[in-house]
């Protein structure tokens, strides 16, 4: 059996650490012969996953660049232009930590800012450059772009975390229908909206919120970033070419007992 994305090339945002690294990695298990790996200032983190990549056979392509900023998105196309030619698969996944990171302890304005600058706008606009590129392309068959929404996005949840990513992800997810709808039949563009997945901030939370994440999945588990990448693997696959303007929510399922 071939694999599905045998020797295409992708583009990852945010590749240095947690979800984004595991769809790289995934993307190069599918069959994936050259990834450009975006970060912005964890070149450790990208380096890291740069060596993932290589131990699959895989060519591996380091590109920093700060989404909100319009050279740094000029240079990170031109970059994936120059090392990948034709694109099959772009993941825009790159979003602004402010839980954990250098942004934890920044007031609710300044964290809204930052997440409206380089999550909406930077994504945003990214994202239409890379349109002009891959509805261009010579490629028989429809190229694939995917966003990184939230699953309770749509439905609220209490809190400053809520009142940030709600709106900031349902706009995500609300661009990506809209550019699916622009984009189509020559890419397709959908979404994954990740639940309770145990990234960094997983790792150092409260028994509360440890909880609360196993029990509102009916798995009873946390996610991992590889849900989210097997997810993102269906999605970039060219055998699933009528799939698009689709949101896949991967949360172990809502579970509407919680309590």
């Amino acid at each position: 059996m071939s694999a599905p994305l045998n020797q295409t090339a992708a583009v990852v945002t945010g590749a240095s650490s947690g979800i984004g690294q595991a769809i790289a990695v995934a993307l190069a298990d599918a069959g994936a012969a050259r990834v450009l790996v975006h970060y912005r200032k964890n070149r450790s983190g990208a380096e890291h996953t740069e060596q993932l990549l290589k131990q699959r056979n895989c060519e591996a392509f380091l590109c920093s660049a700060d989404l909100s900023v319009e050279d740094d998105r000029t240079r990170l196309v031109e970059a994936a232009l120059a090392h990948l030619g034709e694109i099959q698969t772009w993941v825009n996944n790159a979003g602004v930590d402010v839980l954990t990171g250098e942004m934890a302890n920044a007031s609710f304005s300044e964290k809204l800012d930052r997440l409206w600058q380089v999550d909406v706008r930077g994504t945003m606009l990214l994202a239409r450059q890379v349109a002009d590129v891959l509805k261009t392309q010579s490629a028989a068959i429809a190229p694939s772009m995917i966003f990184i929404g939230w699953d309770q996005a749509p439905r609220g949840m209490e809190g400053d975390a809520g009142i940030m990513f709600g709106p900031i992800k349902s706009a995500v997810m609300a661009f990506a229908n809209s550019l699916a709808q622009t984009l189509a039949p020559h890419v397709r563009v959908n979404t994954i909206a990740p639940g309770w997945i145990q990234t960094a901030w997983g790792d150092e939370t409260s028994d509360y919120w440890n909880r609360r994440a196993q029990q509102q999945s009916l798995m009873g588990r946390w996610g991992k970033p590889e849900d989210v990448a097997r997810a993102a693997v269906y999605l970039a696959d060219p055998s699933n070419s009528f799939v698009t303007g689709q949101t896949i929510e991967v949360n172990g399922g809502w579970n509407r007992t919680f309590e």
